[in-house]
């Protein structure tokens, strides 16, 4: 059973409602200029239609167990949403899941991605089992590789022109942390 609600440090990551559609809308439309460049639901129309529907969707992918889609919300004040992260199953038998996040732009260079990744990488080794977790990561998405890096990730390769953002494929680079991997740091960063 995954829990719907995980804390880090600072942020409370919690299942989507109906109550956060405003919150999302706005906090899309105050990212536009970074988020259109690398995700292809981002757009200068994206209103608060969109986000209803993404969070009824939401709903709908948590009730199946399809994927896991989390509001990202500060504790220690009401800073309103300031993200998403997000993780599901990509191959049953290969024991293998992805996350995927985006954080507001007024919100970036302060380690919040990092620290929601990480929470949600133990979600995926502890409670879902997974023996490997992927990032797929925009090339030229620098913030997203240094996520990666500082988190253990190998990065794998490319995956070329993987999606199509504004009538221009894109290219990927797949990045992975097996479970033995992440436990070994998990354990070397408690010795300190």
């Amino acid at each position: 059973m995954v829990p719907e609600r995980l804390t880090t440090e600072r942020f409370e990551l919690r299942r989507f409602t109906r109550r956060d559609t405003d919150g999302l809308a706005l906090a899309v439309r105050r990212s536009l200029p970074d988020l259109q460049l690398w995700l292809p639901w981002a757009h200068p129309g994206y209103d608060r239609d969109e986000a209803a529907a993404y969070v009824r969707d939401s709903t709908q992918s948590w009730r199946e167990g399809r994927a896991f889609d989390f509001a990202i919300r500060p504790l220690d004040d009401d800073d309103g949403h300031i993200g998403n992260i997000s993780i599901w199953q990509v191959t049953r038998m290969g024991r293998a899941g992805e996350i995927g996040y985006w954080i507001r732009s007024d919100r970036t260079g302060l380690g919040i991605a990092t620290e929601v990744t990480a929470r949600v990488m133990a979600l995926g080794f502890e409670r879902l089992g997974f023996h490997k977790i992927n990032l797929r990561i925009a090339v030229g998405n620098k913030a997203s590789e240094r996520v990666a890096a500082k988190l253990g990730f190998t990065r794998e390769g490319v995956l070329r022109e993987e999606l199509l953002i504004r009538g221009r494929w894109v290219d990927h680079t797949l990045y992975s942390i097996l479970e033995h991997e992440w436990r070994t740091a998990r354990t070397e960063a408690i010795r300190g």
